[in-house]
């Protein structure tokens, strides 16, 4: 297997924690209910942060006491960013409902996952894109 190396420009230091100061809802795209997975605890972390967090998953009604939505476009409210914990290819999908929401001001794949397309677009159209980070440690680490 090939791992894909990150290609695209990324905010440094300073970024991420502008990232972290303008963000008030993240929408954490294969959040698992099993508390023993990295989504889950990430999610709960974040959660515990401060941040709304809207989880999307293809099953349960409530996950970390919110509600779970199938789809981001399902959401009715405005979110910050979209944190992903799926396979690199899901991003291509996924670029194109942050499009159409509108309002996501930033892509975040997760540690281990790359997919310069998907951050290229995501970048054109004005959207921070980060990818192979985690968000609990980059909190922790710039934040904390």
């Amino acid at each position: 297997m090939e791992c894909d190396i990150s290609n695209i420009s990324m905010p440094g230091d300073a970024g991420i924690k502008d990232i972290f100061s303008m963000c008030k809802s993240i929408a954490i795209i294969g959040l698992s209910p099993d508390p023993t997975k990295d989504s889950h605890k990430v999610a709960r972390y974040l959660q515990e942060c401060g941040f709304k967090i809207y989880p999307i998953y293809p099953k349960e009604e409530t996950i970390l006491g919110e509600k779970v939505y199938r789809s981001l476009l399902d959401i009715p409210e405005p979110v910050d960013m979209v944190d992903m914990f799926r396979k690199p290819e899901i991003a291509d999908s996924l670029i194109e409902e942050i499009l159409k929401k509108g309002d996501v001001k930033v892509f975040w794949l997760q540690l281990g996952i790359v997919n310069n397309q998907a951050c290229a677009k995501a970048q054109e159209h004005g959207i921070i894109a980060v990818q192979n980070r985690c968000t609990k440690v980059e909190y922790e680490r710039l934040m904390k």
